[in-house]
């Protein structure tokens, strides 16, 4: 039962962004829409467990949610530009390399030799991973990679900002799931009021929020279950969710030559996020 919940964040977290395009609406009523719905399940938890809180518990959270936002906002402004399909694997990737690097940099994670040689292989069957699932096909595209570089590069910024800042302060889990929400919905309101979103587009992207939120508290769950390696490496799955979920439930087109590379990409990055979990044990 502990590894089905485990995998749930997986399942949950790659359906959010199938979620938001279904329902549809411009990237700036997705996002505010979001986190609005975490907000709620955010709100709603505070109750129920009610975590301890002190002044760097909230700020930190709230930083962190704040950068949550910038993450998730710009995801979805690529989905707009490229598709699902192209981006999250594309996402997911820059996500594992950019919070890897800290971690070994700033946490020391790989202690041994055997855990830099894992990491090593990870890394390097990353890069391959996004190479393969970034192919370009003959057919005429949404869009080209190049033309979302930029949106991706901020995205992983705001998402590995979100992961990394509660271990540099000590702060994570339960205690920081409010503060994270408040901080979801100022950094919601900031990337979006310019853009006049409509309110029956962000009522409907409530949905993917409290999706999100879930997820995240599954994963909180699972952690001391399973334990951060196992919980984190089947987190990552969620590529294969959303990328399938793209091609099949969103028809996004691809050739022959980009399915190929999309499985063999996916495979390839949720073998990374393996050898990644099991390096930092």
């Amino acid at each position: 039962m502990d590894i089905l919940i485990a995998l749930l964040p997986a399942l949950l977290w790659g359906s959010v962004v199938l979620i938001n395009v279904k329902v549809g609406g411009s990237p700036y009523e997705q996002i505010m829409g979001t986190v609005l719905g975490a907000f709620i399940i955010g709100t709603a938890a505070y109750f129920i467990v009610h975590p301890d809180l002190n002044w760097k518990i909230l700020i930190v959270g709230m930083i962190s949610g704040g950068f949550w936002a910038l993450g998730q906002g710009n995801q979805l402004k690529s989905v707009e530009k490229i598709g699902v399909s192209k981006t999250m694997p594309l996402s997911t990737g820059m996500q594992l390399v950019g919070t890897t690097l800290i971690s070994v940099i700033f946490f020391d994670e790989w202690k041994s030799s055997s855990a830099v040689i894992l990491g090593i292989t990870a890394l390097a069957l990353l890069v391959a991973g996004v190479i393969l699932t970034s192919l370009k096909g003959q057919e005429k595209e949404q869009g080209s990679v190049k033309s979302a570089l930029h949106i991706l590069i901020i995205s992983s910024i705001g998402y590995i900002t979100y992961v990394v800042i509660g271990q540099f302060f000590g702060v994570k889990g339960w205690d920081a799931l409010f503060p994270q929400a408040i901080g979801m919905v100022i950094g919601g309101l900031l990337l979006s009021m310019k853009h006049h979103p409509e309110k029956k587009a962000v009522v409907k992207n409530i949905i993917p929020g409290v999706v999100w939120a879930f997820g995240n508290m599954a994963m909180f769950y699972s952690q001391p279950k399973v334990g951060v390696a196992t919980s984190f490496s089947f987190s990552q799955m969620l590529v294969v969710v959303s990328t399938l979920g793209g091609i099949f439930l969103l028809k996004e087109k691809k050739s022959k030559k980009q399915y190929i590379g999309i499985a063999v990409g996916i495979i390839l990055i949720i073998a990374a996020a393996f050898l990644l979990g099991y390096a930092k044990k």
